[in-house]
């Protein structure tokens, strides 16, 4: 891939790819950890859920800070932060807290976080020339991510049933400590403060938060539901699997989610696109949402491990254009606020998917989990749908992103 020939690319990427590891982990072991410790969905839910919304409210202030301060500078004081909560979070679940204790904590962990998946996105944008190649590279960036949703489920829900309820949650909280502290290392790609790439001028418009750049809050909303979708099915699924008497393979299921998402991510990126962005976003938010309403229609996990990796064709593509989208509405020196953004509109999101499947789940059985998962996909269909107008209106950068991202192709 000739994007990987730019100095220093393989090592930033691969570093981000190990930091952003526990964005697959930290929901599921935390579920995990704490149903088999206290015996409660709902109570996995709502911690897991106050994990996920401290990370999701502080991460574009995070951004924001970064792309003033820079990334090293912001980020190393939040990396002893968040692993301080996290090991906390821990021993105070193995030693039966209450659980006001245990979102506090979570609260913490979460909070801390930040984004690395938009800080390896900020690098590519600021050491890359040619808009095809930036597509290229936030392409292969997706795919990556879904490299995480495979492995990291598997991998928590393997320690958390096969070694010790908390497992999961202590090998996230390792490996993305280790994976960010290599990251945050690598100074000579780290952008300069205050621009995406060097022959980008300050824009005015950077003074500003990016949420108040149009069309950000519409692609916001439409995110929040989308992440529903995903935390409601992950919780959903590990009910499922235990419905079934085989917990231990909700995280193989789930990973099958990711690996058709990676698969046709990378199918995408290989492609240069002539269609409107924005067109292609709506239609990925609608075949996402008709392909998980067949949740409810399975009885086994075989079976819903062939419906997630369908499904999971839809969902690479979409993210990869609502990156592509952010980046033509918002300013090249908001660009890592931009994406986190993102971010935090599908961390909301997935709190309230968490929180509400674990309560159906907890008064029903597993498929009124997938009920929420099926709601929540079909809410993203109609509000991407809705805002469509507003996203091909508004696209104030579209000339500095690539030509096979533009709706003017």
């Amino acid at each position: 891939m000739d994007v990987l020939s730019t100095p220093g690319s393989v090592r930033f990427s691969a570093a981000g790819l190990v930091a952003r590891m526990p964005m697959s982990m930290i929901g599921i072991g935390t579920v995990l950890m704490v149903q088999t410790l206290t015996g409660s969905y709902a109570t996995a839910g709502r911690v897991a859920a106050v994990l996920v919304v401290a990370a999701s409210v502080v991460a574009p202030q995070v951004a924001r800070l970064v792309d003033r301060a820079g990334q090293r500078r912001v980020m190393l004081p939040l990396l002893v932060t968040t692993t301080a909560g996290l090991l906390g979070l821990v021993a105070a679940a193995v030693l039966g807290a209450p659980e006001w204790v245990l979102w506090l904590l979570a609260a913490v962990g979460g909070g801390a976080q930040g984004s690395y998946g938009s800080m390896v996105r900020a690098r590519w944008s600021y050491l890359l020339t040619g808009p095809k190649r930036l597509h290229t590279a936030y392409s292969f960036e997706s795919a990556l991510d879904e490299v995480v949703y495979i492995v990291g489920p598997v991998l928590a829900t393997v320690l958390a049933t096969g070694v010790t309820p908390s497992a999961g949650l202590l090998a996230a909280t390792v490996v993305g400590g280790l994976g960010a502290a290599w990251f945050l290392a690598q100074r000579a790609t780290e952008p300069p403060v205050g621009r995406a790439h060097p022959d980008v001028p300050v824009d005015p418009a950077a003074s500003r938060s990016a949420l108040r750049m149009p069309g950000i809050p519409v692609l916001v909303v439409v995110f929040v539901a989308m992440g529903a979708l995903f935390g409601s099915s992950d919780v959903a699924t590990v009910a499922f699997a235990e419905e079934v008497g085989a917990k231990s393979a909700a995280g193989f299921v789930l990973a099958s989610f990711a690996l058709g998402s990676m698969v046709s991510g990378l199918g995408y990126g290989a492609r240069h696109w002539l269609s409107p962005l924005s067109r292609r976003f709506v239609i990925g938010a609608c075949a996402l949402s008709a392909l998980v309403s067949l949740f409810l229609l399975v009885g086994n996990l075989v079976a819903l491990a062939a419906v997630m990796f369908a499904a999971g064709f839809a969902v690479a593509p979409t993210l990869i254009n609502g990156n592509a989208l952010i980046q033509a509405l918002v300013a090249p020196q908001q660009l890592t606020e931009g994406l986190t953004w993102m971010g935090t509109a599908l961390g909301v999101g997935v709190s309230i998917g968490s929180w509400l499947a674990g309560a159906r789940i907890d008064a029903v059985d597993a498929h009124a989990g997938f009920f929420v998962t099926v709601v929540a996909g079909w809410a993203c269909a109609a509000l991407s749908v809705a805002a469509l107008p507003s996203l091909r209106r508004r696209a104030p950068y579209a000339a500095q992103r690539a030509p096979a991202q533009t709706d003017a192709a």
